[in-house]
């Protein structure tokens, strides 16, 4: 919901570069000298050969291909290949144009100026113009819409075209400076002759979408796979490969045996699969392994609307109760860090005062008997006359998380809670549980941002049926925080909101978070081109390529 599983990966590892960096040169640059900023798009790697294609395995099922409409990593995995934003990151994680030929940030972040690029098509036909773009806009704040992601929208006071230029020019005017607003201009620009009028929920645009993008939708066949097609008329030029297959394999095991006999191109390994079958020879000869710390933490989550949960001093037993050492060893196989915020360690806003929870299950059990927990004869944790139980929801096919849960669940017996496991398909896990609030307890995964802001996850406004705060958390003194670090540049009063908001959150501890673990990756020997770079090897996929000789799937989905 990376942004859980890689924001519930996203939406691309990613390194430890924030986009408030970014902006902030981009502010006391651009709007001194009030002149546009230029991106230069990356050349085909010279002597590049075309054809084959890629095959991505991978766990989760996307449930759409609109980023706008989903949280899934498994979508947006799939739709980032199909759409254009007006900027994205480059490799060296710089803010940059894409579909805009240019942008201009004015009166200290005020205004933001764009000029949209001309040859921009759509698949069919038709070319990309001012009206998508701002019908993406109104889209993104109509209430109608259902998205997670309608709150930096609404922080645009006007959409200003500038006519008086030319048909292609426009201005976002904002109330009060607002930090993550190049970051929001990143979200994919949509056809409004295929979407107007059309019900978000249902429009065949889902699943069969009208795109711009360097690949085009060839076949979406069931729960098994996905294959895209290169697109010949993509404005950076066509892809030299072919085309690119998503695998669905919700096993990981299974997936690496695929993998190994040639089925596969590229996966994340599991820890397991890293320590004990990556090192050995013949993998190495065929694979390259590529290992960082991910940009994303795992949290076992609690529902706040359940009886169980509502008291905090159960949820600070459970802190004292879980060992993150124990989880960190026995199902990362020390492929992780711990973590007790939602911030990589290594980060600019991460709270390194604040000290964790200490492995004490005899103080859990204090602070239980405090909250009128106390154990039976049996050793079973019980209160008017009530056991302590629940279900611990996690999603199928991610043995991490699956081995991490089975972990808790031994470390809470030992004080007497009953924890039962249910393995849940992605899809369903999404949209009938989360989404919807049933569930106890869970154990998921957010995408750490380049820019701070976490208001999606944590304001009390977001708390609504499909919103990123399933869990139901509210604190007034967290909202504040995080309505004040959203609207100010200075990285020192933004740095203290957030750092507040760590202490909170460590209190209170809607979340017990867990840990950050190393991205582990392999990828198949023939591919060149490859990159590997603060933003991850699949920044340049499209100029990935594959000798003629080691070419395996030839002609492939070719129009």
């Amino acid at each position: 919901m990376r942004t859980p599983q890689k924001i519930w990966q996203l939406f691309f590892k990613v390194c430890v570069t924030t986009l408030f960096i970014l902006s902030f040169c981009v502010l006391t640059g651009v709007a001194l000298a009030g002149q546009p900023i230029y991106g230069e798009l990356e050349p085909q790697i010279s002597g590049s050969e075309q054809g084959d294609a890629v095959v991505i395995g991978m766990v989760g099922k996307p449930s759409n291909l609109i980023n706008a409409l989903t949280t899934d990593s498994a979508s947006r995995e799939v739709s980032s290949k199909l759409f254009v934003s007006l900027l994205k990151f480059d490799k060296n994680l710089n803010v940059v144009p894409e579909a805009a030929e240019y942008y201009q940030v004015l009166d200290d972040g005020l205004r933001l100026r764009f000029k949209l690029r001309r040859g921009i098509f759509w698949s069919d036909g038709r070319e990309l113009n001012l009206d998508d773009v701002e019908f993406t806009y109104r889209f993104m704040i109509d209430p109608a819409t259902p998205t997670a992601y309608s709150g930096d929208y609404k922080q645009v006071k006007e959409f200003r075209r500038l006519a008086e230029i030319d048909d292609w020019t426009f201005e976002v005017v904002y109330e009060k400076p607002f930090p993550r607003s190049l970051m929001s201009w990143m979200m994919d620009i949509l056809p409004r002759h295929a979407w107007e009028g059309q019900d978000p929920r249902t429009t065949r645009q889902l699943r069969n979408p009208v795109s711009s993008g360097p690949f085009r939708l060839a076949s979406w066949e069931g729960d098994a796979r996905i294959s895209l097609t290169a697109n010949p008329d993509y404005f950076e030029g066509r892809p030299n490969l072919d085309g690119v297959v998503h695998r669905v394999i919700r096993d990981s095991s299974t997936m690496f045996l695929e993998l190994k006999a040639g089925k596969l191109d590229y996966m994340a390994l599991s820890k397991q699969q890293y320590v004990y079958q990556a090192q050995e020879a013949d993998f190495a000869a065929r694979f390259n392994v590529y290992r960082n710390l991910d940009f994303a933490y795992t949290f076992l989550g609690y529902n706040l609307k359940s009886p169980l949960f509502k008291d905090v001093r159960v949820r600070r037993a459970f802190a004292l109760a879980v060992n993150k050492a124990d989880i960190i060893n026995g199902a990362l196989f020390n492929q992780g860090v711990t973590t007790i915020g939602p911030y990589r360690p290594d980060s600019w806003v991460y709270n390194h005062d604040l000290a964790d929870y200490p492995h004490d299950p005899a103080a859990a059990l204090e602070l239980l008997a405090e909250a009128g927990w106390t154990l039976d004869s049996k050793g079973a944790l019980r209160k008017d006359g009530r056991a302590f139980s629940f279900t611990l929801l996690v999603n199928q096919g991610n043995a991490e998380r699956i081995k991490t849960a089975v972990i808790i669940q031994s470390q809470l017996a030992k004080i007497g809670v009953e924890v039962k496991i249910r393995a849940v398909e992605w899809a369903a896990f999404i949209n009938e549980f989360v989404n919807k609030g049933h569930f106890d307890a869970l154990i998921l995964g957010w995408t750490i941002t380049l820019d701070p802001d976490i208001y999606d996850v944590w304001h009390s406004s977001r708390a609504f049926a499909g919103g990123l705060n399933f869990i139901g958390y509210a604190n007034a003194e967290v909202d504040d925080l995080l309505e004040r670090a959203r609207v100010t540049f200075d990285r020192e009063t933004r740095a203290a909101c957030y750092r507040r908001i760590q202490e909170i959150l460590h209190e209170d501890q809607p979340y017990c978070f867990l840990y950050v673990p190393y991205a582990l990756t392999a990828l198949d020997k023939r591919f060149q081109g490859v990159e590997e770079t603060p933003a991850g090897i699949g920044h340049n996929l499209i100029r990935w390529w594959v000798p003629g000789g080691k070419q395996l799937y030839r002609n492939f989905l070719k129009p």
